[in-house]
């Protein structure tokens, strides 16, 4: 590499190599050409730069937790954001600007300190660009709307080189594209968000032994399928806890079916809700007014990296017969070494088509499906990709015709991903941008060809 570079360079074989290289997501083997730790714009462009005049690609990442679709990287310079973490608010615009390393919890605690949140994901160290030019799909996404849909601008560093500042007036084709069709049009440096005057809310878990899924997922299902009001959020979820060390002993080697439940609205109208939920006798209910920002902890996510397989589904529909065949394929589960198999209640302003929507306009589905286990050894990532694999084959009745791109963990066809009309415009604007397809993501779009 070049000495005039100022971005760190790793090369296998390096000291630092096999730190550099990998992914949040342990479970994932990375091998790249070369991993750049770039701490400016201009770094990323000079690695760009350095791609193009050796016949390299880049792969940008900013923690690595759907890594696993990315495939093989022997012909690409993995340009790794970790070190690009600086969060600024605006509290009279209500705007975060955050730089591409930045993760949710930063942000969060950040806006906190102005009264202020974000749509944040459930898990505090996801990467706040990844979620973000993937759609987005908060706990308060329901009232408003995808993260992809809620961006003022975008600062991205194309594939000649440029750096740009993309919003609704300056480049609004790449704007657009970079609002929920993913990382395949540039690297972004930095993107500026809106935030909402929220600072309480009404939020917490309940649990029941995992004998009561059953029962308690068709109570579920029929409250998400009345007339809850777009501020109420929940998803229900079946878990088992591995019997290893830094797991609660109350917990650890257990199953439960546990309910999360977020509300932006009065109390009482949660109260009202949930009432056919807690007639089923929880034996633990932490619902409760707290602090906006302890929404980051809410989902009980691992807050650091871990080995995993996982992967989703969207669900178009959710009839009693879907629900059973949910219970059965969780139950079989719960003797394997899956983690957890989620259904989130989706719909509400997610679903609703916006004229100034990006990419992915609105969530086609009324639900999302994830399935996900530990998988610390490579005999582990086997057996837990069927076990992915079996929840997802059996739940397919009822899947959605559009995926959703943050929740899929193995590759798709790309064009599932978007409408036919959106798609269409991607390849274009792909090929607009990046006609050599320098620049790669882990579920590319690739650039439209004349014939």
């Amino acid at each position: 590499m070049p000495a005039v570079m100022a971005a760190p360079i790793l090369m296998p074989g390096d000291p630092g190599w096999d730190d550099a290289r990998q992914a949040w997501n342990l479970a994932v083997g990375q091998h790249p050409a070369a991993v750049a730790l770039p701490r400016s714009a201009q770094d990323v462009a000079d690695v760009i730069r350095f791609a193009r005049q050796h016949g390299l690609r880049v792969a940008a990442q900013g923690t690595g937790h759907n890594a696993a679709p990315l495939g093989l990287l022997a012909d690409t310079i993995l340009l790794k954001t970790e070190h690009m973490r600086h969060v600024s608010i605006d509290p009279v615009a209500r705007i975060a600007r955050a730089e591409a390393g930045t993760v949710w919890l930063e942000v969060v605690e950040a806006a906190a300190g102005h009264g202020l949140t974000a749509l944040a994901g459930s898990s505090p160290d996801v990467g706040v660009v990844g979620y973000t030019i993937g759609g987005g799909m908060s706990w308060l996404g329901r009232a408003y709307g995808l993260s992809a849909n809620n961006v003022e601008a975008i600062e991205v560093v194309t594939a000649d080189g440029r750096l740009v500042r993309a919003d609704a007036c300056t480049e609004p084709d790449l704007f657009w594209a970079l609002r929920g069709g993913g990382g395949s049009f540039g690297v972004v440096t930095a993107i500026e968000l809106r935030l909402f005057p929220i600072a309480e809310i009404y939020a917490g878990l309940l649990w029941w032994p995992a004998e009561a899924a059953a029962e308690v997922l068709h109570a579920w299902r029929a409250l998400t399928q009345s007339d809850v009001p777009d501020e109420f959020t929940s998803s229900a979820r079946v878990m088992t806890f591995p019997a290893i060390p830094g797991i609660p002993e109350h917990l650890r080697g257990r199953s439960f079916v546990v309910v999360d439940v977020i509300h932006l609205g009065e109390p009482a109208e949660a109260d009202q809700l949930l009432a056919p939920l807690r007639a089923l006798g929880p034996v633990t209910d932490t619902i409760q007014m707290m602090p906006a920002r302890a929404l980051s902890h809410l989902h009980m996510d691992p807050e650091q990296p871990t080995p995993g397989v996982g992967d989703g589904l969207m669900l178009a529909s959710l009839p009693a017969e879907a629900v059973e065949t949910l219970v059965r394929v969780a139950d079989r589960a719960a003797g394997t070494s899956l983690l957890g198999v989620e259904l989130r209640h989706v719909g509400g302003e997610m679903k609703r088509v916006r004229p100034s929507s990006g990419a992915l306009a609105a969530i086609d589905a009324d639900y999302a499906l994830f399935a996900v286990g530990l998988a610390p050894f490579p005999q582990a990532v086997a057996a837990v990709s069927r076990s992915v694999a079996e929840v997802r084959t059996a739940m397919r009745p009822w899947a959605a015709r559009q995926m959703y791109l943050n929740l899929a963990e193995t590759p798709r066809d790309p064009a599932s991903f978007w409408t036919q009309q959106a798609y269409d415009r991607l390849r274009r604007i792909k090929a607009a941008f990046d006609p050599d397809n320098l620049i790669r993501s882990n579920h590319p779009v690739p650039p439209y060809q004349e014939h």
